[in-house]
């Protein structure tokens, strides 16, 4: 599956962001907790270089934690950036935030006078303005349950010596990588309409029964384990009474309500990816985009020099 859901204002937001990072201090990138990896946005950390950052795996509350502690140490490992947990309220770590962006500026010690300037960033859906309000103490951006609320640029005086200035969510033009795009549209970072529910239930479910499996049994109280991501899906939509004319399953009904109750919790508390996951993943991507690009050459070349194979150049005289 891959994604291409790029609307203007994100494209605008890119031209303005590296126009603004020059006056930034310190970088702080909203990520989702069950996603770390899929949520970063690479054309963003490719624009940040070497300016402290702070990860903040935001709704945590919905993740696995010790998954969630295996992704703070990992991108720690990075010494200029630091990671924070936050839960969907964010009531109770503002404080310590603001703190440890004090810790990574330690240059400017009248902070009065010279406020610390922070980009405060994250791709659609990760809960960006609803944290941006909390450590205002008052609601000044905007927050919705959908990808790209925020449409532009706002500058945000906290007057506690930390100056915000926050972008609109941003996703970047094509997400190659087959499972993040999966995972951005389980966890809703991509708007519904952008894509087929039966489709990510499909991915969800097999995730959900080769990793959770004790989660599905006790959530849903089945006798027996489901062998395969559509017999759940099938067994849910018979429990549920997600049925067509004729007693026949309704996928779709059923898989809307499997995406919804994995992204409320109501499952468990549940991480689609681990530091070691990715790993492997980025490893196969490199190779299949290496043979994607030999392939590529090799036809550049059989077409220059006229060696092409017979069948082709059948389709051509036809």
């Amino acid at each position: 599956m891959r994604i291409n859901w790029y609307p203007g204002h994100m494209h605008k937001a890119g031209k303005e962001l590296k126009q603004l990072l020059p006056k930034i201090d310190l970088v702080i990138e909203v990520v989702d907790a069950r996603i770390p990896f899929s949520s970063q946005n690479p054309l963003l950390e490719n624009l940040r270089g070497d300016k402290p950052c702070i990860k903040i795996l935001n709704k945590s509350d919905l993740a696995d934690p010790a998954t969630s502690a295996l992704w703070q140490a990992y991108l720690e490992r990075d010494s200029a950036i630091k990671t924070l947990t936050l839960d969907t309220d964010k009531s109770d770590k503002g404080p310590l935030l603001l703190d440890l962006c004090r810790e990574l500026v330690p240059g400017k010690t009248d902070s009065r006078v010279h406020p610390i300037n922070c980009l405060i960033m994250g791709i659609p859906n990760v809960g960006k303005s609803t944290l941006i309000n909390c450590l205002a103490g008052r609601t000044i951006a905007k927050t919705g349950n959908e990808p790209a609320v925020t449409k532009a640029q706002q500058r945000i005086n906290l007057r506690n010596g930390i100056v915000l200035f926050d972008t609109p969510g941003m996703l970047w033009p094509k997400i190659e990588h087959i499972d993040s795009g999966y995972r951005l549209a389980i966890t809703g970072a991509i708007k519904d309409t952008a894509l087929e529910y039966t489709d990510i239930a499909f991915y969800a479910a097999k995730f959900l029964l080769d990793n959770y499996a004790e989660f599905i049994q006790a959530r849903y109280k089945l006798d027996t384990p489901a062998q395969s991501e559509l017999e759940l899906l099938e067994t849910l939509g018979r429990q549920r009474g997600c049925l067509r004319a004729g007693g026949q399953v309704d996928l779709e009904q059923i898989s809307t309500r499997l995406i919804h109750e994995f992204r409320t919790a109501t499952i468990g508390r549940i991480s689609l990816e681990t530091p070691q996951m990715i790993e492997r993943e980025l490893v196969e991507l490199l190779a299949k985009q290496r043979l994607e690009n030999e392939r590529k050459k090799a036809k550049q070349k059989g077409r220059a020099d006229g060696s092409e194979k017979p069948e082709q150049q059948q389709k051509v005289k036809r």
